[in-house]
């Protein structure tokens, strides 16, 4: 065994490189300034209670193809994680490969919205969205990128409205709620939702966020902070560091009643395994998803188990079913310079080579 290398003079320069490090850093964080939610240009297009539907703006260099997609996000973080900075944008990827991209902001839910169920959000508010494009495209079918829980909406949705969906894509998105290293599904089969949801109401983001957090606590709350320190010493690092640092805190609440089907209907039914799922007066079958889909997945994923998200070959209509492997977590396959070479540009030679 090696002796530790401890000589005086040695330590004292790390202990001066660390507080000059630290001492620049704080420096940086607070000459910030405001942190942006999101970087590629937008515009409003429609709007509905709290939703938003943004259009991206196309690079004026690059032929933007006549089938639009749509960006289903999840309701438990806030959307603007897929362009959250200039070079670490799915967003951006998308656009360069010639897609014509639209995402619904979800917003803040409130106690007005505690009633609000799973029909609401996918045959209501996400329908309408897709009618909006087909109408203003002239089309009958447009393509939809799923993410996450959207991702599940997503499922659903072309379950219950083939005509309407010409290619879906599915991003880290559970299928098999029930796999044995799904910390976070093990948790959730034995909490009593009806009690929750009965007692608050909506469900606090902050207590959402505290449960994510607590499946990696060491790296997410401790060792995160540790490691800091060597990032913001560069204003550009530091800048990103809050970006990441808002978006993980920006929670919103969810509302009672989709929340309470969702997680009854998915994470302790296991519904789309074992079915039994109604949205509204439809029965979820994913045999009757027929269009193209392209399902991509995290090798290193907390939230979402390679085999939870390739458990969704044997269950759908399609013949033409491809998968895509990251190697990566839950949040790199969105922000990682790996990602912006190799997974935006896939999605959008999968989806121009089809539409």
């Amino acid at each position: 065994m090696l002796p530790i290398d401890i000589r005086p003079d040695k330590l004292a320069q790390e202990m001066f490189d660390y507080t000059r490090k630290l001492g620049k850093g704080m420096e940086n964080l607070l000459e910030a300034g405001d942190i942006a939610t999101g970087v590629s240009p937008k515009q409003a297009v429609y709007s509905e209670d709290k939703l938003v539907l943004y259009r991206y703006d196309s690079p004026e260099d690059v032929e933007t193809k006549p089938i639009p997609l749509l960006v289903v996000y999840a309701l438990v973080n806030r959307p603007y994680m897929t362009d959250i900075q200039e070079d670490r944008s799915t967003i951006k990827g998308l656009l360069a490969t010639g897609q014509d991209v639209y995402l619904i902001d979800w917003g803040y839910p409130d106690q007005a919205d505690s009633a609000l169920t799973l029909d609401d959000y996918i045959n209501g508010y996400i329908d309408r969205c897709v009618d909006h494009l087909r109408e203003a495209h002239g089309v009958e079918k447009i393509n939809i990128l799923g993410i996450c829980q959207g991702g599940t909406f997503s499922l659903m949705y072309a379950s219950m409205h083939p005509d309407k969906v010409n290619n879906l894509v599915t991003m880290v998105t559970l299928v098999d709620f029930q796999t044995p290293d799904n910390l976070l599904s093990s948790w959730v089969q034995h909490i009593d939702i009806d009690l929750a949801v009965d007692t608050m109401g909506n469900i606090p983001g902050e207590l959402m966020n505290l449960a994510f957090l607590s499946l990696k606590p060491f790296s997410l709350t401790g060792q995160k902070y540790v490691n800091m320190v060597d990032m913001i010493d560069d204003p550009d690092k530091a800048k990103n560091f809050l970006r990441m640092e808002k978006w993980i805190f920006d929670s919103p609440d969810q509302a009672g009643e989709a929340y309470r089907q969702f997680t009854k209907d998915f994470y302790q039914k296991n519904g789309f395994i074992n079915g039994g799922v109604f949205i509204g007066d439809h029965e979820i079958d994913l045999k009757n998803v027929t269009c193209p889909v392209l399902n991509i997945y995290a090798l290193q994923d907390h939230l979402v188990p390679p085999d939870a998200s390739k458990a969704l070959r044997p269950l759908v209509g399609t013949k033409d079913y491809t998968e895509l492997a990251f190697p990566g977590g839950h949040i790199g396959i969105y922000v990682s310079g790996k990602a912006q070479k190799e997974v935006t540009p896939a999605i959008g030679k999968w989806l121009n080579e089809r539409s």
